[in-house]
């Protein structure tokens, strides 16, 4: 049985006709893509930012730089994804290229989703051998297929021996959705695997043995938090009394109780300049320095109680943070006593 943590950091059938018939940009006939490729491409493109499309289209380097510079990112959005998507179907753009696209998509923007985590070993008596990355891209999609007949899977390689696989699953009587897929990041070294949470919760088990044909999969206790991992035994821990202080303080302050959902606790500081060097134009400056710091995340508080167990910050806390349980807010100003 396969069991899965949440990470705390935070997925429309194809049915839509594309509402333009294909032509390249020159007025010729273009070889015609198929028309659910057409509207993923159009529905991947158009949720891009303006400030990143350049950026997403070279990492993509589907479209050639040539082909880049014809094309006005200053016109209307709608008006560029249908240049953009005309250009995909004169270079003969496929399923998997829509899929490309979108992983690389979903990479700048991995931070906006909530990540399940498979931790994996080696059976008892079993030798560590070595990784082939193609071999296992290659079983991986095979074992999918063989056991739901409609799922399409992409891959792509990313830094760090790590591979992002994007899963769009189907039914055996309906095509895949492309618009509700999976994602998992598998690292290739590690014992772990990373997927993004799905409404499709039932294939969760199928996900999870696919990667048992490579490894056996070590069951994790489902938890809020999802940081404290049941360590191997033979792991000793150097500093026994300061993981403990940590624990209790950490507790002391949030409770042993999962913590209320809350997404964003913003502070407005309006405070005077302090500098132990001596003189400067902030220094002299009677008018207080403004700004405004906002922290986000799907889960603050419980990303907060972390920070000290997970050793990325000195417990206990700042009072600045800390006070947002025991005074129920999440507005704060900061001036000066």
């Amino acid at each position: 049985m396969v069991e899965i943590r949440r990470s705390q950091d935070s997925f429309r059938g194809i049915s839509s006709i594309c509402p333009w018939k294909s032509h390249s940009r020159d007025g010729s006939s273009a070889k015609e893509m198929d028309e659910t490729v057409s509207e993923f491409f159009r529905r991947t493109i158009l949720k891009i930012p303006l400030t990143e499309m350049m950026t997403i289209l070279k990492t993509w380097n589907f479209l050639s730089e040539n082909q880049l510079q014809t094309v006005n990112f200053r016109q209307r959005k709608e008006s560029l994804v249908q240049d953009l998507v005309l250009l995909c179907e004169e270079n003969r753009a496929s399923l998997n290229d829509a899929a490309l696209l979108d992983i690389i998509y979903t990479q700048f923007h991995r931070h906006q989703k909530v990540w399940d985590v498979f931790q994996m070993s080696k059976g008892p008596g079993e030798d560590t051998d070595l990784f082939d990355m193609e071999q296992f891209k290659s079983s991986f999609k095979k074992i999918l297929k063989r056991a739901l007949k409609n799922v399409t899977v992409s891959f792509r390689d990313a830094e760090e021996n790590a591979v992002w696989i994007r899963i769009a699953w189907g039914t055996q009587y309906r095509k895949p959705n492309q618009y509700k897929p999976a994602y998992v990041v598998y690292y290739s070294q590690t014992p772990y695997a990373f997927t993004s949470s799905s409404q499709l919760k039932s294939n969760l088990p199928l996900l999870g043995q696919t990667f048992e044909t490579h490894n056996s999969t070590t069951p994790l206790q489902e938890r809020s938090l999802g940081l404290d991992i049941n360590m191997d035994s033979r792991i000793i821990h150097e500093n026994k009394t300061e993981k403990e202080r940590v624990q209790r303080v950490t507790q002391e302050i949030f409770g042993d109780y999962p913590q209320p959902r809350l997404e964003f606790a913003q502070y407005k500081l309006e405070t005077k300049f302090k500098s132990d060097l001596n003189g400067g134009i902030l220094a002299e400056r009677e008018e207080p320095l403004r700004c405004l710091v906002k922290f986000s995340s799907p889960h603050l508080l419980e990303a907060l109680k972390s920070l000290a167990p997970a050793g990325i910050a000195d417990a206990p806390l700042s009072p600045l943070l800390t006070c947002i349980p025991n005074k129920g807010m999440n507005y704060f100003k900061i001036r000066d006593k």
